[in-house]
């Protein structure tokens, strides 16, 4: 048995941990995978050549770089029984925020909010395909990550196209204060799936250092909608909330186009 440890540089959440997983999922070599988050490190333990894994890895862009493969004598690795329990609920969140976000977004008329709610149904897709494609088929899985990344984009240049008719039509401006108390409910939210992610790793990483929650995409896509909505407030003008809502669909197509890698 070897282990191989790599840096993941833009590892910053538990939804690229999941794609992550999803990608190496039909390499038959690999006994286990141990993610450190907060230091974008992540350890494989394996058995014969490296280079598939490495491959895979790459091919994600999510800045991987292999920093040493040594031997090790750990061959018993203790599978956690609440993995699909944990996801469910931390998919439940996600999707329930989506909904929220979006009937709020709309009714408010906050594009940030919107591409908020989408950040949040995004990573129910990823959440999702490992929860109910678990004993699957990789082709079964595949077509599920392709389905998930095509819908996603969809969504996301619905959401580009309304943006730019706001930006040349005079529009009501958002309501700030319903930006703001969405926003700082999905940042809770956000720390709350976090920290039942971070439950599920062995006991020596059962803690959450705060910083992980801080370089987390989501939580400064929530800290970037409420600074829009004092601005709109400040500025009288929709123009920040455009912005932060153009910013978010980029990710959301981002993230997108990573969960369509998988199906490849």
């Amino acid at each position: 048995m070897e282990k191989t440890t790599f840096e993941i540089t833009k590892m910053d959440c538990p939804s690229e941990e999941n794609i992550i997983r999803m990608k190496l999922d039909s390499i038959p070599n690999i006994a286990n995978l141990n993610f450190d988050i907060p230091n974008r490190k992540l350890t494989i333990f394996h058995n014969g050549e490296i280079d598939k894994i490495e491959k895979s890895i790459i091919e994600l862009n999510l800045g991987g770089k292999k920093i040493l493969t040594e031997k090790t004598e750990k061959i018993d690795f203790k599978e956690n029984e609440n993995q699909k329990k944990l996801l469910l609920t931390v998919l439940s969140i996600n999707f329930a925020f989506f909904v929220i976000e979006m009937i709020t977004g709309i009714i408010s008329k906050s594009m940030g909010l919107v591409a908020d709610s989408l950040d949040m149904l995004a990573d129910s897709f990823v959440y999702g395909i490992s929860l109910f494609a678990v004993g699957g088929t990789i082709i079964k899985k595949k077509r599920i990550a392709k389905l998930a990344g095509y819908f996603q984009i969809t969504l996301a240049i619905i959401g580009f196209l309304e943006i730019l008719r706001r930006f040349f039509n005079t529009e009501k401006l958002p309501n700030f204060s319903t930006m703001i108390v969405i926003s700082v409910f999905a940042l809770i939210a956000n720390g709350i799936c976090l920290y039942i992610l971070q439950k599920s790793k062995s006991k020596e990483e059962a803690h959450m250092k705060a910083s992980m929650i801080f370089t987390s995409n989501d939580v400064i896509i929530n800290l970037g909608v409420i600074i829009a909505a004092i601005l709109v407030n400040w500025l009288n003008s929709n123009k920040p909330d455009l912005i932060i809502g153009t910013v978010v669909f980029i990710l959301v197509i981002q993230g997108a186009f990573r969960i369509l890698k998988i199906s490849r």
